[in-house]
């Protein structure tokens, strides 16, 4: 059995793995939690011991095969919550997050197969994030963020790369949500701000929104 806090780590872990990068350091961590890097150095050498780290001398850390299983369950069980609480109980999108890193921790893998079975076996959550299999295996989609594409380029909204509910409140705003078709019209050369069209309604967004915005290219 693990402590809340050691399955916050191994997801923050998880989190910060990609396929690109293995090693992460001591500090990534700490900023993913807000955290102290010297607390995160007393919890890896516990979870090392647990054999669910590894942690080498300026390499980083990396989970373990049954760590990154471990890790998979957990964000199984949060992108499963969330889908629940936006189609089931109509939370909207931005609320979500907060209440599923506390129902993430529910140890019933009886409660979550049939929570699975419940939604239709989802794949992804309401932010768009793919949801790990019972076997802890992601199925990745094409996508890139809105911010490369070009004028008259355009796709579908299928992700958010950030989730806080500043942002998302933002999108709901301006009626950007998943699923909807996204034109670029027009890119400002000096600050590659766009102008976009969703649903015949021209907006004009930052780089900074359009470097959150994940899209799968037409």
């Amino acid at each position: 059995m693990f402590s809340q806090s050691e399955e916050n780590y191994l997801k923050a872990i998880f989190h910060l793995t990609s396929a690109e990068k293995s090693g992460i350091t001591t500090n990534e961590i700490a900023e993913k939690l807000a955290t102290k890097p010297s607390s995160v150095t007393d919890m890896i050498q516990k979870l090392s011991d647990k054999k669910v780290v590894i942690y080498k001398k300026y390499y980083g850390v990396e989970l373990t095969d049954l760590g990154r299983k471990i890790a998979a369950n957990i964000v199984r069980k949060h992108r499963l919550w969330e889908v629940f609480l936006v189609e089931k109980l109509h939370f909207p999108w931005d609320e979500v997050h907060d209440i599923a890193e506390q129902l993430e921790h529910i140890q019933s893998l009886k409660l979550i197969r049939q929570l699975d079975q419940f939604l239709g076996f989802p794949t992804q959550d309401p932010h768009g994030d793919p949801i790990p299999d019972k076997n802890g295996n992601l199925k990745s989609i094409e996508k890139c963020l809105l911010s490369t594409l070009e004028k008259n380029e355009s796709g579908i909204c299928v992700g958010v790369n950030d989730s806080s509910s500043e942002f998302l409140k933002f999108l709901d705003k301006k009626g950007i949500t998943l699923g909807k078709q996204i034109i670029v019209l027009d890119k400002e050369d000096f600050d590659d701000s766009l102008l976009i069209e969703i649903e015949n309604q021209k907006i004009p967004i930052s780089k900074k929104i359009a470097n959150n915005l994940y899209i799968q290219k037409s």
